[in-house]
């Protein structure tokens, strides 16, 4: 039997748990927050007070900081190619509606919610330029992007264990900063989006756990591919206005590391997190490649630290079109 046909088997017998995977990792639609329940209500007749009060805090927060939120922001906001990029993965059912439609759906329409409130603040804010955060998240959708997953169900799912993590780990110091600058409004929409990637996180993961399970070598492999190319980021392809290739990803990362959002300490941390989640030092029965491929992912993040540590940001930070300076105190 073909890997693919292996990979489509193994679709079909995890998503015969479909049901219980969406009760223990996604929450009902009327339960959830919404958006709304954290920004100025525009029915109730204290808005504009609300607003003002708003815009007054966001006052305090620095230029690094808002790239890297603007940044965080665009990148929830791309949802649209996330979701047809997973309905392409073998063993979702594009055209119709089986088990891993249904999750690729219902986890899509959680996440649509972080993109929402996060603009909406933003907008409110009057510290940045949402015209061009408009472009710059317009040009990511139809650019697109290629994350070296192919449409493997396995790499794809080792890409969304990983990827959900490290946006936790961003959600999560933004909220810890704008705790610290007194925007307790901002705190708890990045602590509870924080908290929507973590479950996310642990049902990726929960995915290839039971993979390990079933097809250990395969997995092993795909593993390994992932972690040897390295994670390609959705926001490594934002570009802005005018131009046709753009570092700025590049800049928008220096940003990030500056004020300590997500490092590339943070991405060692995550690999091993994985590591120890899977237990792969652990796992058996596999082919003669499969355990090249488990001493080489056991060895990798000491040496990914030490090329991190040699790593050095600048200091001076990149004029971005989305922030002016000048709007910032």
């Amino acid at each position: 039997m073909s890997i693919k046909n292996v990979r489509l088997e193994v679709m079909q017998f995890l998503e015969k748990r479909i049901d219980s995977f969406v009760e223990d990792y996604l929450i009902p639609v009327e339960t959830i927050w919404q958006p709304t329940d954290l920004l100025p209500d525009s029915q109730n007749e204290n808005f504009y007070e609300e607003v003002r009060e708003l815009r007054e805090i966001a006052k305090d927060l620095p230029y690094d900081f808002w790239v890297t939120l603007v940044g965080d922001t665009i990148t929830e906001e791309a949802l649209p190619t996330y979701e047809s990029w997973l309905m392409e993965v073998e063993g979702v059912d594009n055209e119709g509606r089986n088990g891993w439609s249904q999750w690729v759906r219902q986890w899509t329409s959680e996440e649509n919610r972080h993109g929402d409130v996060l603009n909406k603040y933003l907008y409110l804010s009057g510290r940045v330029n949402m015209r061009e955060i408009e472009m710059t998240t317009q040009h990511l959708i139809a650019d697109g992007f290629d994350i070296g997953t192919g449409t493997d169900p396995y790499k794809n799912f080792v890409y969304t264990s990983f990827q959900e993590l490290a946006t936790y780990v961003s959600h999560n110091r933004v909220a810890q900063m704008a705790k610290k600058y007194g925007d307790n409004k901002l705190a708890k929409m990045c602590r509870l989006i924080a908290g929507d990637e973590m479950r996310h996180h642990h049902a990726y993961s929960e995915f290839v756990n039971q993979i390990f399970k079933v097809d250990p070598s395969e997995m092993m492999l795909a593993f390994q591919h992932m972690m040897k190319h390295k994670i390609t980021m959705p926001a490594g392809f934002l570009r802005e206005s005018g131009e046709k290739i753009s570092s700025a990803f590049e800049n928008f990362s220096d940003s990030a590391q500056r004020i300590g959002v997500y490092t590339s300490a943070d991405y060692v941390d995550i690999m091993q997190k994985l590591i120890d989640k899977w237990e792969i030092d652990k796992i058996s029965n596999l082919t003669d490649e499969a355990e090249k491929a488990r001493d080489f992912l056991m060895k990798l993040p000491a040496r990914m630290t030490r090329i991190s540590e040699r790593l050095v940001i600048p200091q001076e930070s990149h004029v971005f079109k989305w922030v002016q300076p000048a709007l910032i105190k």
